[in-house]
């Protein structure tokens, strides 16, 4: 493929400041941008390999390396997408809290939650309640004491609803932007197997200190070189090499590339809360986590035991894909849709109204 066969669309000559160091707000970083095909294309190549060299994902693009890091630095800085590393599902007790708000309260309780280290997602929403906060405790009674001390004492918290994560059967690091052609694919690593992970009740071996600054070293820049990787951590490049090995290996570490979806054609995010036979849980929830527009299949606690979250071409393409969903699970049943007015965090990451990084909250368990 000749270097410039996948450079259909806007130039990337992105307005704005570059990121910040981690934790430190931003202003916006300029007038909304969208992304060219070569831009989705490198993004799609980094969801299946965040961590390739440069000459990989060139060659699986058609471009030469410096082209592709040149492309991605631009992406970057811009907070238009960026790769970042987290501990893996089996190591967390996880739950999705549903907020609701007083009236005008809502813009300072969501501004709160994305400060809050451990509430690694907030969402605004249009439905029966204002806020979805995604959010990480050492074990279930510190989660108690969490969610109703620290996010139901918030000022203008109205009530919350909390759902237990129990078994995760597909999140964001495994979507797909499917933005690649498919011989691309073949020059990067084998995509992960399917499955799914039980979330844990308790931290059984917290991280060590070293793999504990490793982890926020990377949850800031995912594609940090082990020379830098172990500077910021605190160590030589050798042992941040393998120690950063050893995560991978033992599947302890998880890395993935985001993207402001907004600017990517993909304005709209709904939240299903369905339910199926409990017998028929595993094999829904696996098949729905391989679906195109599935961001997340997690079965929770609660009566609607399964909780689902696609992105969207637009309002329109809502009606076909439940028509989708009907054809494919007749015996799972859609007890709600919340739409997604914003994004607000993800992962970590601060998030303008279009979507983009402006920041970056590091991670740490709630202290109570």
């Amino acid at each position: 493929m000749a270097p410039d066969s996948r450079s259909a669309g806007p130039p990337v000559s992105l307005p704005g400041p570059p990121m910040s160091p981690a934790g430190a707000p931003l202003r916006s970083p300029g007038p909304p941008m969208r992304f060219s095909e070569l831009d989705l294309a490198l993004v799609d190549a980094l969801q299946a390999a965040p961590r390739a060299p440069w000459s990989q994902i060139g060659k699986a693009l058609g471009v030469d390396a410096t082209t592709v890091a040149r492309r991605w630095e631009r992406l970057r800085a811009h907070g238009l997408a960026w790769v970042t590393a987290y501990d893996a599902a089996k190591s967390a007790t996880v739950a999705y809290v549903e907020v609701r708000c007083r009236p005008r309260s809502l813009e300072a309780v969501s501004r709160a939650l994305a400060g809050m280290p451990w509430v690694f997602s907030v969402d605004e929403t249009a439905g029966d309640f204002d806020l979805l906060a995604s959010v990480v405790a050492a074990d279930l009674p510190s989660l108690g004491r969490s969610v109703h001390g620290l996010i139901g004492g918030l000022k203008g918290v109205r009530s919350t609803r909390t759902r237990l994560g129990i078994t995760l059967y597909g999140e964001g690091g495994d979507w797909r932007m499917r933005a690649m052609e498919p011989a691309g694919h073949a020059e990067l690593a084998a995509p992960r197997a399917p499955g799914s992970t039980a979330y844990s009740a308790r931290m059984h071996h917290p991280p060590a200190p070293e793999d504990q600054a490793l982890l926020a070293a990377l949850g800031v820049d995912g594609r940090l070189g082990y020379t830098e990787l172990g500077a910021r951590a605190g160590t030589s490049e050798h042992t941040a090499r393998r120690r950063l090995r050893r995560l991978v290996r033992d599947g302890d570490i998880t890395f993935r590339c985001d993207l402001a979806h907004p600017l990517a054609g993909l304005s709209t995010v709904v939240l299903y809360r369905t339910a199926v036979p409990h017998t028929h849980l595993a094999a829904t929830g696996t098949a729905l986590a391989r679906m195109d527009a599935v961001r997340l299949a997690v079965s929770v606690s609660g009566s609607d035991n399964l909780l689902v979250m696609v992105w969207l071409r637009g309002l329109h393409a809502i009606d076909p894909f439940e028509a989708q969903l009907a054809e494919r699970f007749p015996l799972l049943r859609v007890s709600d849709r919340t739409v997604l007015l914003r994004s607000r965090k993800r992962m970590g990451r601060l998030l303008d109204d279009t979507g983009r990084a402006t920041g970056h909250v590091p991670f740490a368990l709630p202290g109570v």
